[in-house]
Formats: structure tokens, sequence, C-alpha cells
């Protein structure tokens, strides 16, 4: 009886976690880690984020997590120098499990965490929020002793281009927040804000497109989009929501460009980078996600449904798993601008019927990642 009474208080025990990623600016990594964080402070747990630093520091460090500065972020053969420094952290921490979510961090930690006690160690999870290129430098990721998949179109490319098996391989979603993501997330007050700083959007359907400002996340197909739906009807207005990568400032150039030379000036708003996207997608009729090629996951597909706003994407990667679970009607064929414009058209007036599973919510996404370090540790 002694030894039941033991097991069910180790497994109730509080557990010391350590995440590792490159920097805390912006990006669905970076959310989904913070937010992870959050949560497991909530649970009574401890919770490290190691990085190279960044804007969401602060908060992180608000909401009871542990934040270490540490240069994980180069892609560089001078990454190996903190191998050993990184070694003796993780020794100084002495964490139940090391959980380490890009490549450039997995190589510093893998090469430390390997040479350290396997008595004592901390156990070791990656997830894959890619598919990343198949070569040496990402195999890294498969290293770990457990690896977390986000979608399952990302599991299936972990079993085909890494060979591993799929016991070692848990799919997990992306949680989001509900108190963050939900109808009434879009206040009176915030909606008075904002058409005061833009007032053109007052009175329309919102066109919303959330998501960083990058060749691949589809902004032009956007624009050409929004051409076609001006010409159905003229009660909408878009909004893009999100800023240009570091070095990149280019590519809005040419998307402002591209909005000129289409005739939107006066149709489409850039907004720039928000910490308040929550409202937005609660503002909005459609929401559009528009990548050119297969997303691993596609976070904006659930936060929009998951705030009651119908969404429309291309039928591929992740953001076509989450809309198929909540609102298949949304999905329209890869790459056709016309069928876009036209389903977002046929859905601003429709009476959007729209189920979430819980399994892309934050204490779904806790449960089972739990249950993975518990597992790993031998407490289940």
């Amino acid at each position: 009886m002694a030894d039941v009474e033991s097991v069910k208080a180790d497994m109730a025990r509080p557990l010391k976690i350590v995440q590792v990623l490159p920097a805390l600016n912006s990006g669905g990594v970076e959310r989904g880690t913070v937010e992870l964080a959050r949560e497991l402070v909530r649970g009574g747990h401890t919770s490290v984020v190691i990085s190279f630093g960044g804007r969401m520091v602060d908060g992180l460090i608000a909401e009871g997590s542990e934040h270490i500065t540490f240069p994980v972020h180069r892609k560089s053969l001078w990454s190996l120098l903190q191998v050993r420094p990184m070694r003796r952290l993780l020794e100084s921490l002495a964490a139940d499990v090391v959980h380490v979510r890009s490549r450039a961090p997995a190589w510093i930690v893998w090469l430390a965490w390997r040479r350290m006690n396997p008595a004592t160690r901390p156990r070791l999870v990656s997830t894959f929020h890619g598919m990343y290129s198949v070569n040496f430098y990402s195999a890294v990721m498969a290293r770990a002793e457990h690896l977390i998949a986000i979608s399952n179109c990302v599991k299936s490319y972990i079993t085909t281009n890494y060979k591993v098996d799929e016991s070692r391989i848990t799919l997990i979603p992306r949680g989001l927040d509900p108190a963050a993501f939900n109808h009434d997330a879009c206040t009176p007050a915030w909606k008075k804000t904002l058409f005061q700083q833009y007032p053109q959007l007052k009175n329309k359907h919102i066109i919303l497109m959330p998501g960083r400002l990058t060749r691949w996340k589809g902004q032009e197909a956007y624009l050409q989009m929004m051409s076609r739906l001006i010409q159905l009807r003229q009660d909408c207005h878009g909004v893009v929501v999100g800023d240009a990568e570091p070095g990149k400032q280019h590519y809005f150039d040419e998307l402002l460009a591209m909005r000129s030379a289409l005739g939107l000036d006066e149709v489409v708003t850039f907004v720039g980078h928000r910490s308040d996207i929550a409202p937005f997608y609660g503002l909005a009729a459609v929401t559009c996600h528009m990548s050119n090629k297969a997303e691993p996951f596609g976070r904006t597909v659930p936060e929009s449904l998951a705030s009651g706003t119908p969404v429309v994407a291309y039928d591929r990667g992740g953001a076509s798993e989450s809309l198929n679970a909540g609102y298949p009607q949304g999905l329209v064929a890869p790459d056709d601008v016309v069928g876009f414009a036209a389903r977002v058209h046929d859905l601003i007036d429709a009476d959007a019927v729209i189920k979430l599973p819980e399994n892309y919510y934050l204490s779904s996404q806790l449960a089972s990642t739990l249950d993975v370090y518990r597992r790993l540790l031998g407490r289940v």
C-alpha cells in the first residue's frame, strides 16, 4: 500500500520543465512556448525558458516563468562553443524535462545533454513545429527521446523522412487559450479605439489576413483575392495584421505597390504587428488563410474559429486539418484565388456553425504534453 501511495505522490509531484528556442519576438512557435509556460505555472509546475530574448520575455516573466538569456539563436558552427556552458546550465537547473523547439538550439542542447550523466540528466523532448528540410542539420530534432508532432501531416512527414518509429511520436495540436480567443474579445471600447485610428474600417465587413509578411504566407494572393471580391460587393474592407520579418522590409514595399496597382489603396489596410490579434478575429466577417505551401499547423485557423469567425483556407497542410475539424465549408482548392473570393463572398452573410474540437485548446495540449513528460519519467 505504501508503494502505491508513493507512486501516486510521485505522479502528482510538480515538474520542472525547461523549454529552449532561439528567441522570443513573434511567431507561432514563440507564442506556443509562452502559452505552454503559462499553463505549466498555472498547474503548479516550474517553468524555465531559455532563449536569446525578445519582446515577449517581460510577459513570460510576469506570468511566473523564469527566463534565461543564452545565445542559442545562431545557425553557425560558432554555436558549438556554447555546448559546454549549456551542459553546466542544464546540470545546475536539475530539470525533469528539457523541451527543444528549434534546430539551432536543439543541436546545442543535444550535444550538451548526451554527455550528461544518464542517471540524473533530464529527459529530452522535441516538437516538430515544421516540415524541416531533410538533411543532417534538421535530423537533430529526431534525436530526442520523444517527439511531438503538431499535426497529422507533420507526423507523416517525420515517419516518412526520418524513419522514426511511431511509438516515439505523439500528435498534439497546438492549443489555444479560450480566455483569449472567444466571442467576447472584441469589446465596444476596443472597436471604438480602432475605428478612431482607422475610420475606413467602420461599417464594413472586415476580411482579415493575419500573419507575418513573408512571401509564402500568401499576402499577394490575398490582394488578388480582394481585388476580385470587391468586384462582387463593395461593403468589404481588407485588414492585414502582421509586419515584415527583419531584413525583409522590401517585401512590405512590394505589397504596398501591388495594392496600389490593383486599385486597393482605399480597400485594404495594413495595420502592422499587433499584440491584440484576438479582437481582430471577433471584428472580422471572415478570416483568410492563403499560404502558398502546406503549412505545418496554421494556428490562425483554430484561433479564428474559437472566436466564432468563419475561416476560408486552401485545402492542404495543417490548416486543412483544423478547418476540416471545425468548419469544413471554408475549404477551397489550393491556389484557386477566384474560388477563394467566391467562398468569402458566400460566407459573409451565412450563418456559421462552428464546432472546434477540444484537442485544439490549451487544456488538452497541456494534459497531453504532461502525459508525454510523465511517461518519459516513468510516472504513468
